[in-house]
């Protein structure tokens, strides 16, 4: 293949994978923010569960780090009527939370009085 064939090969790609993208766009299971896409089945299932689901699919449980990817999982939220896990754990000190792989957050929209440090949150 010479240089234009593999430029009009990517052209096409990008043009299906972005009319693929409106599909899903269009059903409300992905939203894109900040390079990043987050996704739901809208099924709702337990955290072990989701965290399986997300790695099976070559992605992870979504943890905010910025207000516009919060947004994104609000968006679901809202649209589904429902809560969403995020991959986010209190660490070993207590009411002090930290991504899944460990390192500290750098971004936190608590609701007031949250999180409550009831059971799993």
């Amino acid at each position: 293949l010479d240089d234009n064939e593999i430029e009009d090969m990517v052209r096409q790609l990008d043009h299906r994978i972005s009319r693929l993208e409106e599909v899903f766009h269009l059903q409300n299971v992905i939203k894109a923010s900040g390079g990043k896409i987050f996704a739901t089945s809208g099924k709702t299932a337990d955290f072990q569960t989701t965290l399986k689901t997300c790695k099976k699919a070559g992605g992870s449980i979504a943890a905010p780090r910025n207000a516009s990817e919060n947004n994104a999982i609000l968006h679901f939220v809202k649209a589904f009527k429902t809560y969403a896990y995020l991959g986010i754990r209190e660490s070993l000190i207590p009411t002090k939370f930290q991504f899944l792989d460990g390192t500290p957050l750098s971004y936190t929209h608590w609701y007031l009085g949250q999180p409550a440090g009831r059971g799993e949150e």
